[in-house]
């Protein structure tokens, strides 16, 4: 289920988003540390709502009131996007407008774009939430089992 801590609790109809970001970004469940190069440690993030589970500001489902999450949905093709209603903070199960994208990737693409950057959602978010849709969907294509092409080399001249 897609329920943000801050949301559940209520924190964020008291505190700024900057503020609950000073309070989660080092210490929350959700949070995924590794080690990288150079003595520098990675920090990941596992939360619901962030496109690209980095544990930044801008992509934090915990601090951010508008967020944007694209998930597989259940068959085929289909992907669900999902955002937050800004007015349902104290009212979790209500606070998502899931909306499930089965079409092709063009159309898909249109539509994640009017939702998240024509409509004045989170702008900033457009190049994030199109590169969520193009992994999502790559992850569910299969592919094709059948007759395999064979290389213009390969084939057996025609008999006269």
């Amino acid at each position: 289920m897609d329920r943000s801590v801050a949301n559940c609790c209520g924190l964020s109809k008291m505190a700024s988003p900057d503020l609950l970001w000073q309070l989660v970004k080092k210490n929350n469940s959700f949070l995924v540390k590794q080690n990288g190069n150079n003595n520098r440690s990675v920090q990941f993030s596992s939360e619901p709502n962030n496109l690209y589970n980095k544990n930044t500001f801008k992509y934090s489902g915990l601090a951010n009131k508008k967020t944007v999450s694209i998930s597989a949905a259940g068959e085929g093709l289909s992907v669900t996007l999902a955002t937050t209603k800004t007015k349902k903070g104290n009212k979790p199960a209500e606070s998502i407008n899931r909306s499930v994208l089965k079409r092709d990737f063009r159309k898909m693409a249109r539509a994640v774009v009017n939702q998240v950057a024509e409509n004045g959602y989170r702008p900033d978010l457009k190049q994030s939430a199109l590169a969520r849709l193009a992994a999502v969907h790559k992850s569910l294509r299969v592919a094709k089992a059948g007759v395999k092409k064979s290389s213009k080399g390969s084939r057996k001249p025609l008999r006269k």
